[in-house]
């Protein structure tokens, strides 16, 4: 008896794409209507927010999101590469597995808005405004620690026992077989993480900036353009945050399957 068929992903993503804006079109004409006398909507419509996308181009866009995906980069770097970096180490000392889960909980748990407050004490964000946030770097690397830290521990973890028995009987250490077994066993839940981590870091990034001082960056141009009362360029730029994130995790998912080309079941 054969299975069910599943949906292609580019039928699926059309599919969930139109609800969303249909969802969108509804809410912003049944709910929102504008206001008499002004003709401010908080929620407009779809259709109007891509006409003012077009009518402004990619100018007035462009210097903010650089900034924001830059900073994002950065802390998707650090975040994940600290994370990789205690994950490894747990593999080679495992009693310190317990600790390094501990403290990934714990980042998780900590909530952002209150450890920017901090960071900008600590780091000095407040007082050195400029291109970038530190802040905003900071909470993206601390949004992205605990997936990766969790992703390859269950990565490490997978690897064939047999296979580290082989690489032991050889001679090899755990140096070697976590070169040789365990690497490339977690490759596919390292990758998974990484790409989760994507809009992640964005997020992260965005959120820092709502607390440091940039002269500009996506989150001070929504502060400005909430305080103008601007619906249609506010909902503008978060339809283009999720397109940047949505393409973030797109390319990682790419390169996911170009290196790890077994998991989808193409041959190595």
């Amino acid at each position: 008896m054969t299975g069910q068929r599943r949906l292609p992903g580019w039928l699926a993503a059309l599919i969930g794409t139109g609800v969303l804006v249909a969802a969108w079109w509804l809410f912003s004409v049944s709910v929102y209507t504008p206001q008499p006398g002004t003709g401010y909507t908080p929620v407009p419509t779809p259709w109007a927010v891509l006409a003012r996308v077009v009518e402004d181009g990619p100018q007035p866009y462009w210097g903010p999101f650089r900034v924001t995906i830059t900073e994002a980069a950065w802390g998707f770097v650090w975040g994940n590469g600290l994370a990789l970096a205690l994950a490894a180490t747990v593999l080679l000392a495992p009693r310190l597995e317990v600790v390094v889960v501990q403290v990934a909980v714990v980042s998780y748990c900590l909530p952002l808005v209150a450890v920017g407050g901090i960071s900008i004490v600590v780091l000095g964000g407040a007082d050195r405004p400029g291109d970038t946030s530190d802040t905003a770097v900071f909470l993206a690397a601390l949004a992205v620690f605990f997936t990766t830290v969790v992703g390859a521990l269950l990565g490490f973890k997978a690897a064939d026992h047999a296979s580290l028995d082989v690489v032991r009987v050889f001679g090899g250490g755990r140096l070697a077989q976590l070169r040789k077994v365990q690497l490339v066993a977690a490759l596919p839940a390292i990758l998974n993480a990484l790409q989760i981590a994507v809009p992640t870091a964005f997020l992260g990034a965005v959120l820092g900036e709502y607390m440091g001082a940039t002269d500009r960056s996506v989150g001070i141009t929504l502060i400005r353009l909430q305080g103008n009362l601007d619906s249609e360029r506010v909902w503008a730029v978060f339809l283009l945050c999720a397109l940047v994130a949505l393409l973030g995790y797109a390319v990682l998912g790419l390169v996911a399957r170009l290196v790890t080309p077994w998991v989808s079941g193409r041959a190595a």
